[in-house]
């Protein structure tokens, strides 16, 4: 009888295909998060442990950002079975961030695992002059992407090809989206904004921008993602607690509904007056 059971949920756990959301914690990197959950749900199942070159092939887990920094807090997006298909999907979506900038410090990765490169006063700056500078910042922009990214040189990303010491160009502006930003709360020198954004946004170079923009300089000290396409932090993601195959399954069956539910892209102005679509 135990062993029919475990049988069969062996067999459900190899059939799920689709996507759910899951709350990575601020420490390991996002492969390490997946090889954990990937190892948790095999031993619910009874499965044995796989060696490395069957892993993928035993349970297809993928997640959908390709750089996500072990030291920020994240709803992640996971496919699994051939739901890992429909993750390039959730990279063009818009996306939605709380962020804590430190005006005053620069860094080289932009954010506070980085190397203080600069320091300036900001004692002048105000809350008026930061959500003045913030306006600049909404809408259809240009943007350089950082070069700690998992963008690439020759086949391997800048943050790969710094670290080895080697003298890397950033990348050119490119432009992007943000669709709303807001100070939320301003005690120097710290600052919090709340930012919905396109695909290929990087908030740290925002934070880095908005420093540069106030005559001083800036870098991320806290990010956490609160939404990824129709995925909300709070409704959707699940805590390492409830990583077990019967609360994913009950996952991926809402996670599903939501997206046949999602309304089609929309479009919003630029200053050509062609409209550029929400998931472009």
């Amino acid at each position: 009888m135990e062993k029919a059971a475990g049988k069969a949920l062996a067999a459900r756990l190899l059939s799920f295909n689709g996507l759910f959301a899951i709350r990575k914690p601020k420490g390991p990197t996002s492969a390490a998060v997946l090889n954990r959950l990937r190892e948790t749900l095999l031993a619910e199942a009874g499965i044995p442990k796989p060696s490395r070159r069957k892993r993928s092939h035993m349970l297809k887990i993928g997640h959908e950002s390709q750089f996500l920094k072990s030291c920020f807090f994240f709803l992640t997006v996971v496919g699994v079975g051939k739901g890992t298909k429909m993750l390039s999907g959730m990279l063009t979506g818009s996306k939605k961030y709380t962020a804590v900038g430190e005006l005053g410090k620069a860094t080289d990765t932009f954010d506070s695992s980085g190397k203080v490169t600069e320091e300036k006063p900001y004692d002048q700056i105000t809350k008026e002059d930061l959500e003045n500078v913030l306006q600049k910042f909404t809408g259809n922009i240009m943007q350089v992407p950082p070069l700690y990214s998992a963008l690439k040189k020759g086949g391997q990303r800048l943050s790969t090809l710094v670290k080895k010491g080697e003298l890397v160009e950033a990348k050119p502006a490119r432009p992007v989206v943000v669709y709303n930003l807001t100070l939320k709360n301003f005690k120097p020198p710290l600052f919090t904004i709340d930012v919905e954004c396109g695909g290929g946004f990087y908030v740290r170079s925002l934070v880095n921008d908005i420093g540069r923009e106030l005559s001083s300089c800036a870098t991320v000290q806290e990010l956490t993602r609160t939404k990824q396409g129709p995925f909300t932090l709070e409704e959707h993601a699940l805590s390492e607690d409830k990583w077990t195959i019967g609360e994913i399954g009950q996952s991926l069956e809402r996670c599903m509904l939501l997206l046949q539910e999602e309304p089609s892209p929309v479009k919003i102005s630029d200053k050509s007056g062609q409209g550029k679509r929400l998931n472009d």
